[in-house]
């Protein structure tokens, strides 16, 4: 009898402490639960396209059009993440000195935009057992993890932007910008357990200097040409000439003034007339 006293103070016990146990994590586990958003695209996919699309319009020279009234034509554009190039280009002319307009009747001076590429490829490579899934009669299939010797993960991302300008009345060509490119990456290998990442993304480094490193696109400030509290601003008294430029951009430019009276104008032309 003492033995099966002791045997039910024993599971008693037991089965006491299994209860409390439960219950701590049932609640524990509820004050630590926390959802977990998926987007449809990774936020690396979006500074792949950004980047490039920055590095782009890095390379162009919108000087030419320093105190013109232009509009930009978007018609012809049509990519990922549209908006964001759409917008780095109007940056960029309007740090240029371009007077952007809202609307072409506006404007002395027409830009369209097209982009003949704004995406990414990928790679993958691997030394291993990829994951799979093993059928088991009458129960279905057990997965098998990924067993990754070297594993090799490469995205690449490419932009590229081209601008048409031409005279808004006239309709003579003004300017074709050719072929502008940018480029990013952003690599992923593994050896074992041990994983790093090697990326030209600025966001994405952890070092200021690296960053810096990397970064095509830098902030300009200029706050000479903005007009007093209650003033009215004429789009004539704007004073945006490559010499007040920052040295970046005025070093080594060409200086060319696009105005009504020097673009080309076919004579007795009636889908040329003069301006």
């Amino acid at each position: 009898m003492e033995t099966r006293r002791n045997l039910f103070q024993f599971f008693a016990q037991f089965a006491f402490v299994i209860a409390i146990f439960t219950a701590l994590t049932l609640f524990l586990g509820g004050c630590a639960a926390f959802k977990v958003t998926e987007p449809p695209r990774a936020a690396t996919e979006q500074l792949l396209l950004s980047t490039s699309a920055d590095r782009a319009l890095a390379s162009a020279d919108f000087t030419m059009f320093a105190n013109q009234k232009v509009f930009l034509d978007t018609s012809y554009f049509d990519s990922y993440d549209s908006k964001y190039a759409v917008g780095e280009i109007r940056d960029a002319l309007n740090r240029a000195g371009a007077l952007l307009m809202p609307d072409a009747k506006s404007a002395g001076i027409i830009i369209e935009a097209r982009s003949g590429a704004l995406s990414d490829d990928n790679a993958v490579s691997l030394i291993g057992v990829p994951s799979t899934g093993i059928p088991i009669p009458l129960a279905g299939s057990v997965s098998i993890p990924e067993i990754a010797l070297y594993k090799s993960q490469k995205q690449f991302a490419y932009a590229k932007i081209a601008l048409l300008a031409y005279a808004n009345q006239s309709h003579a060509h003004i300017y074709s910008s050719g072929p502008l490119v940018g480029k990013s990456y952003n690599k992923y290998r593994k050896i074992l357990f041990l994983g790093w990442v090697g990326s030209d993304i600025p966001e994405k480094q952890k070092k200021p200097a690296d960053s810096e490193k990397y970064q095509s696109w830098s902030s300009q400030c200029d706050l000479t040409n903005i007009p007093p509290p209650g003033a009215v601003a004429k789009m004539s008294s704007v004073n945006m000439s490559p010499t007040n430029a920052p040295p970046s951009q005025a070093t080594n430019l060409p200086s060319i003034n696009i105005t009504p009276t020097n673009v080309p104008a076919a004579t007795n032309d009636p889908f040329h007339p003069a301006l």
